[in-house]
């Protein structure tokens, strides 16, 4: 049996009238920039993540951009980031004008770790980026007591976690409204993803957002007029359209996301060679990807591939090891826990239209193979 890793079609076929609908009215009224349905996704979105301001761009990336480019960062301004992610956490830092300083993170959530955020901070050091990775928020109430302890600004970096939650302060708090800001992408293998490239800024305070959305748009409140060189990054509203028609539904779909991903601890339980994500206590996962750590990976993913099952490594090549960042002096050893994940993490196909018989077939092929 055949199990892609991601199959958009299958969930396109469950919405498609839906989305038609809200595509074709932009489409009737030939408004493709900065259209209605633009600033309506960015009231829905707020309200979404518990914040009172939603400012929407052009990708994910951009959303880590504009948010730290806020900060005005100086080359020899720190940021702390964790190596294990996508590299547009890094990416973003560096085009920002910032330096980063890459962490280790846990080896049970693949999130950042708190005391090694801790030892990484020096005068120089302005903001942490805590990346919410696969779906599960890092732990926020003692990276939050760090950055105020030392007047740092938190970003999350959000671009796989929308829906996700956590109990800070004794409730439960949404990613991306919790730090200086968060950053959505929509990236369409996401939770909640578009057609293309697109991306939220999620924030709380007025000033902030005010200048996010002129930053967005050239630097400017009003058509020229420019207050500072900014950026064009603006969400299409063919996007956005598409964005809203799906929004009602992720809830639901983040729940078929850990029910797959329960039913997939189950078909995996006890194997010696396979271990299962763990959800950290006081954590809602949304399971953007379910990975596993296995033995011989590689192997693994070959066997997966010559069965028809779709799998992935996120991500083979810490960032700390990246050629671009070499004159960073970064060196193999330095982040053992990063460089044991790089080694032997593998994603599974997890989507809510998953079925039964594609997740046997996935777990049967990985028994199959250490068998």
């Amino acid at each position: 049996m055949k199990v892609p890793l991601l199959d958009l079609v299958a969930q396109h076929e469950t919405i498609r009238d839906e989305v038609m609908r809200a595509v074709g009215a932009v489409i009737a009224r030939q408004g493709f920039i900065m259209g209605p349905e633009v600033g309506q996704l960015e009231g829905e979105l707020a309200a979404y993540c518990g914040v009172p301001h939603a400012i929407a761009c052009a990708s994910g990336t951009d959303a880590l951009l504009l948010a730290l480019r806020s900060l005005d960062l100086r080359r020899d301004d720190e940021v702390i980031a964790p190596a294990f992610t996508f590299f547009a956490t890094a990416g973003a830092i560096h085009n920002a004008g910032g330096t980063p300083v890459f962490v280790d993170i846990d080896p049970v959530t693949f999130c950042l770790d708190p005391a090694a955020v801790a030892a990484a901070v020096t005068p120089r050091t302005r903001a942490i980026v805590a990346v919410h990775l696969y779906g599960q928020m890092a732990p926020m109430a003692p990276l939050l007591a760090l950055a105020e302890r030392h007047g740092l600004a938190l970003v999350e970096d959000a671009a796989q976690a929308i829906g996700a939650r956590q109990q800070v302060g004794g409730a439960w708090r949404p990613a991306g409204s919790l730090g200086y800001a968060g950053c959505l992408s929509f990236f369409p293998s996401k939770n909640l993803g578009c057609w293309g490239d697109g991306g939220m800024i999620t924030v709380r305070d007025d000033a902030l957002a005010a200048r996010l959305r002129k930053l967005r748009l050239h630097g400017g409140a009003k058509q020229y007029h420019h207050e500072e060189v900014g950026y064009n990054s603006r969400l299409d509203t063919l996007q956005a359209a598409v964005l809203r028609t799906k929004l009602p539904h992720l809830d639901g779909w983040n729940a078929a996301r850990r029910a797959r991903a329960a039913r997939y601890d189950a078909l995996l339980a006890g194997h010696p060679a396979v271990c299962p994500p763990r959800t950290a206590p006081g954590n809602e996962h949304i399971f953007h990807q379910y990975t596993v750590r296995v033995e011989r990976r590689d192997a693994l993913r070959q066997h997966l591939e010559a069965a028809g099952i779709g799998s992935a490594v996120y991500y083979p090549t810490p960032l700390h090891l990246q050629p671009c960042f070499a004159h960073l002096g970064g060196r193999r050893g330095q982040l053992p826990v990063t460089e044991a994940a790089s080694a032997t993490v593998l994603s599974l196909p997890i989507y809510p239209e998953l079925t039964d018989a594609q997740q046997d077939a996935v777990a049967s092929a990985i028994r199959s193979f250490y068998a």
